[in-house]
C-alpha cells in the first residue's frame, strides 16, 4: 500500500489522482476530512481506507508490514501566518514522527519541503545539503520547512531511501479551497470572470518593472510525475529541488490566462499588502542539475502552456484532477 498524506489538499489529491492514473488503486489516504471545502478533492479518487491524520500512527504501527511507500505532503502552507506555533505541530512535529515511524519500520519516505527555505534568495536557490544551515527564511512556514530539513540531515538513522522536494511556485487543478494562498492563476482567472481584469502586485524595487517579479511556477501535473518517477526508479536519497530551473513573470502568467480565455489583456496594478511587503520575493528560480543528474530528463510545462491546460481543462470546466 501507498500512503499518501494531505490527500484532501492540493497537491497530494493530485498525487492521489496520479497514483490512480498509473494502476495504484491501494491508497491509504491520510488528512483531516471533515473539512466540506476540500470534498472534491478526496471523493472520486480509488483507496482502500482514508484516516484522519491524528489516527494514523495508531493504525500505522499495526500495518507497517502492508506499507510500500510514504508520501507525505500533508502541511499547514499559509505564508502570511505569523504565528510560528501553528506550523511546529503539523510541518515539525508531525514530519519528525513520520521519518522515525518510516526508519524503524524500512519504509521509503518522500515530504514536502519547499522554496520558501531559501528565504530572499541570498545564497541562491540550489538544493545543497550543507546550505539549510545558512538559509534565512522570510516567514515562518519557511522556517518550519528548513527546520525539518535540518533535523533530517542530522539523523543517523533513515529510511531505506528518502526525498524531500523544494516545491516552487505550484500551481494547477485541486487548489480551489485555498484561499488567499492559491495560486495567482486561480485568482487571475476568478478576476477575469468577476471583473474582466487581473490585478498584479506593483513592483516596491526599482530594479523590477511592475509585474516584472519573477518565479519558477510549476505546473502540479510536473510534480506529481516526478514525485512517481523517484518512486519507480529510487535515485540517491536527499533534498531535491521541484521547479522548472525557469523564472517567469506575473505579467507572463497574467496575458496567458487571457489568451487561455481567447480575451485581450487587462491589467491594473495595485500595491502590494503592507503585512507581506517586505517579506515578498521578487525572483526564484530553481537550480535543477542534481534532479537531472539523478536520471530525470522530462521537459517541464512552461507557464504558457500550463497556464493553457489549468485554464481550458479545469478552471473553466470547474472539475477537479
Amino acid at each position: 500500500m501507498i500512503v499518501v498524506t494531505g490527500a484532501a489538499g492540493f497537491i497530494g489529491s493530485c498525487m492521489a489522482a496520479k497514483l490512480n492514473e498509473m494502476g495504484r488503486d491501494d491508497l491509504i489516504l491520510v488528512d483531516d476530512f471533515s473539512k466540506e471545502a476540500k470534498r472534491r478533492n478526496w471523493e472520486g479518487k480509488r483507496y482502500v481506507d482514508k484516516i484522519h491524520r491524528n489516527d494514523f500512527f495508531q493504525w500505522a504501527e499495526k500495518h507497517y508490514e502492508d506499507i510500500d511507500f510514504i508520501i507525505h505532503l500533508g502541511a499547514r502552507t499559509d505564508t502570511t501566518e505569523f504565528d510560528y506555533s501553528v506550523f511546529e505541530e503539523l510541518n515539525v512535529s508531525y514530519t519528525q514522527r513520520m521519518w522515525t515511524f518510516a526508519a524503524r519500520h524500512g519504509i521509503p519516505l518522500v515530504y514536502a519541503s519547499s522554496a520558501a527555505t531559501y528565504g530572499a534568495g541570498e545564497l541562491g536557490y540550489v538544493d545543497s545539503h550543507t546550505l539549510p544551515y545558512q538559509f534565512q527564511p522570510l516567514n515562518p512556514y519557511g522556517k518550519s520547512k528548513n527546520e525539518i530539513d535540518k533535523w533530517v540531515l542530522k539523523q543517523q538513522q533513515q529510511p531505506p531511501c528518502w526525498y524531500a522536494f523544494k516545491f516552487f511556485n505550484v500551481y494547477g487543478p485541486n487548489e480551489y479551497h485555498k484561499g488567499r494562498m492559491a495560486s495567482v492563476i486561480l485568482h487571475a482567472f476568478q478576476e477575469i470572470q468577476e471583473t474582466g481584469k487581473v490585478r498584479l502586485f506593483r513592483s516596491h524595487r526599482p530594479d523590477f518593472a511592475d509585474g516584472e517579479q519573477l518565479r519558477d511556477f510549476v505546473y502540479v501535473k510536473d510534480v506529481v510525475r516526478v514525485i512517481y518517477w523517484f518512486m519507480r526508479h529510487l535515485p540517491s536519497s536527499g533534498i531535491y529541488n521541484l521547479g522548472t530551473g525557469r523564472a517567469e513573470s506575473f505579467l507572463t502568467l497574467a496575458t496567458s490566462t487571457f489568451k487561455a480565455l481567447h480575451l485581450e489583456p487587462s491589467i491594473e496594478f495595485v500595491d502590494i499588502p503592507e503585512d507581506i511587503r517586505d517579506k515578498y520575493q521578487y525572483f526564484t528560480q530553481a537550480e535543477m542539475k542534481k534532479m537531472r543528474s539523478a536520471g530525470y530528463g522530462r521537459p517541464f510545462y512552461n507557464l504558457e502552456k500550463g497556464t493553457h491546460s489549468y485554464v481550458t481543462r479545469y478552471l473553466a470546466k470547474d472539475i477537479v484532477y
